[in-house]
């Protein structure tokens, strides 16, 4: 049985991939947001369904429980770069307008990303601090300037890794471990840059990390 209704939306700011849960009732209260940044290849002229789902929560294989338990957004950018700071408002402009249409939850609205879209996980909030309630940036490819000040898991791969050290003391990382109880926390699993954003987006404790952190709580 379908768990979601993938569709491309066109008219927006940037166009995107959307997915709803089936099985959700309106009254079983609002739904978890999860926006999904893609990388350098994926922009583009690249198809939207190729460029993102190619890796991140709408990739064949990985976890089950975004597209069971969340909507899931994921824009295209109009041409490759490391640009996603560039169409911020974008992206929050998509966000608002999918959570008001089908009952998103604005206490629990997540941004993850890889590569590329991970620098846009760590660049976003600097200018959105009360819009994310918790980054997941995977084998992002530079170290962030500033803190995004938001709880955070940084999944490492192997561009990442050539500045880990870097990265752990700019976001006051530590390492998750098999509790994974924390606000800034990291796990690297000694993949390649591809590798990694398999191996993370079908890991269900980084989901259920993500999802417990909510604007509503204390950070």
């Amino acid at each position: 049985m379908e768990e979601s209704d993938p569709r491309v939306i066109e008219s927006g700011p940037l166009p995107y991939m959307l997915s709803i849960p089936i099985a959700h009732k309106i009254e079983a209260g609002p739904l978890p947001v999860i926006c999904f940044l893609h990388g350098y290849d994926e922009a583009a002229p690249l198809p939207i369904q190729r460029g993102v789902t190619r890796h991140g929560p709408l990739r064949r294989g990985s976890s089950r429980t975004a597209v069971r338990e969340c909507i899931i957004i994921a824009p295209q950018l109009p041409y490759p770069g490391d640009i996603w700071h560039l169409f911020a408002d974008a992206v929050r402009q998509i966000v608002t307008q999918v959570r008001e249409a089908y009952r998103g939850d604005p206490d629990r609205t997540y941004l993850t990303g890889f590569s590329f879209g991970g620098n846009g996980v760590l660049d976003l909030p600097l200018v959105q601090r009360d819009f994310w309630a918790a980054l997941w940036p995977v084998d992002p490819t530079r170290v962030p300037t500033s803190d995004p000040g938001r709880p955070l898991w940084l999944s490492f791969g192997e561009v990442s890794r050539r500045r880990k050290e870097a990265f752990i003391r700019a976001l006051n990382l530590t390492h998750a471990g098999a509790s994974a109880h924390g606000n800034r926390l990291y796990l690297d699993e000694g993949q390649d840059h591809v590798s990694s954003a398999e191996l993370a987006y079908r890991d269900e404790k980084i989901y259920s990390w993500l999802l417990s952190k909510s604007l509503a709580s204390a950070v």
